[in-house]
């Protein structure tokens, strides 16, 4: 008659801490580059103009947002130039902007991000936001 093996015997176990390794405080940092943050930001600023403000991704459409980072401790400070949309809740799009900008960089870093400024470059019309018809 054949046993069946116990179920708690078979389960892998944790590895056991190497005794030579020095404690993980004083093993050293991830460094994340301003320029890797920036990018991210890009990233995230993108989706949320065409997202959030609506403005569709062309080539005769509005400019692509422009990033920078500064990290320092921890923390991170953004600065994002766009364009917007006319007409359009300029605070309210600019807010969600913010928000989802800062919500993806901490998501992705692990950073704080301490603050989000966003410049407006430019308000585009409808006119400028989509291709040229001939008439």
């Amino acid at each position: 008659m054949k046993t069946r093996p116990d179920p708690l015997q078979d389960e892998p176990r944790p590895p056991a801490p190497a005794a030579d390794l020095p404690p993980p405080a004083e093993r050293g940092a991830t460094v994340i580059p301003d320029k890797v943050v920036a990018r991210i930001a890009f990233q995230a600023a993108r989706t949320g103009q065409y997202r959030r403000a609506a403005l569709p991704p062309d080539r005769n459409g509005p400019a692509r947002p422009h990033a920078t980072a500064a990290v320092r401790a921890g923390s991170v400070r953004l600065h994002l130039t766009m364009d917007l949309p006319y007409p359009t809740d300029i605070p309210g799009v600019c807010q969600r902007i913010q928000d989802e900008v800062a919500g993806q960089v901490s998501r992705l870093t692990g950073l704080r991000v301490a603050e989000v400024a966003l410049t407006v470059r430019r308000l585009v019309t409808g006119a400028n936001a989509g291709p040229k018809r001939v008439q």
